[in-house]
């Protein structure tokens, strides 16, 4: 849940108005189910094709996964939308990810499910990417998505305020393990500083390895497994 440096307040929702804690001078959102716009994004089920329905919209993707059970295959692309709260603008001083939990790969016969097909463009202006299986996580920045002109590869600080919000993208990767993880965003405004942690609404976020397991894409036909060479044509390896 977000938190500042003296206390945990939950800036998404209304706090006792006994000895209320400081109030944090931002709010955020946070969507784990967003897919790049090369479809690079997989899902980790522990059912066979025939119980897996086709891929949803990207708007539904949250839903789809809850439904299915499943965990983010390989990478997590965690959009958060920032904005201040009060008169005051508030600067974004840096993000820090804390991986909670390593442990052996989540559904250890599960299938990664491809959401290649019906993928649509999604323009995320500030892009970092995370190594979860790095000892120290870091947050790098990278250039924009844009094809024709990307943006520069801009990092924090950032300034936002009540009409000037910040969009962040972070592309959290790993090739290992099942990682539980969540980011601490690092804020100050005119005399404060603290910190809140960016969650999956209490939870950690969960992201899982696909090497060694089954692939499958959806084509007319419904699920069919994916060659070597498709996969290594969707993800560029």
């Amino acid at each position: 849940m977000p938190t500042d440096s003296s206390s945990p307040p939950d800036n998404r929702t209304s706090a006792d108005t006994t000895a209320r804690p400081p109030t944090v001078p931002l709010t955020w959102t946070a969507d784990s189910h967003v897919w790049r716009p090369e479809c690079d994004h997989d899902y980790v089920i522990a059912k066979p094709p025939r119980q897996v329905p086709p891929p949803p919209a990207p708007q539904d993707a949250a839903v789809w996964a809850t439904s299915m059970g499943a965990a983010h295959g390989r990478t997590t692309h965690l959009q958060i939308t920032v904005q201040g709260s009060g008169s005051a603008p508030v600067t974004l001083e840096g993000v820090r990810v804390r991986v909670l939990n390593r442990a052996a790969p989540t559904a250890p016969k599960g299938i990664a499910y491809s959401m290649y097909e019906g993928c649509g463009a999604i323009l995320i202006p500030r892009h970092f990417s995370v190594d979860l299986d790095a000892h120290r996580p870091l947050a790098r920045s990278l250039p924009g998505n844009q094809t024709d002109d990307p943006d520069p590869a801009l990092d924090f600080p950032y300034r936002v305020s009540l009409r000037e919000p910040e969009v962040l993208l972070l592309s959290a990767r790993t090739d290992s393990c099942t990682c539980d993880w969540y980011v601490d965003l690092d804020w100050s405004s005119q005399d404060r500083t603290g910190t809140v942690r960016i969650d999956d609404h209490g939870r950690p976020f969960r992201t899982t390895t696909i090497k060694g397991l089954p692939r499958y894409w959806y084509q007319d036909a419904g699920w069919v497994p994916m060659t070597s060479a498709e996969a290594a044509s969707e993800t560029g390896d």
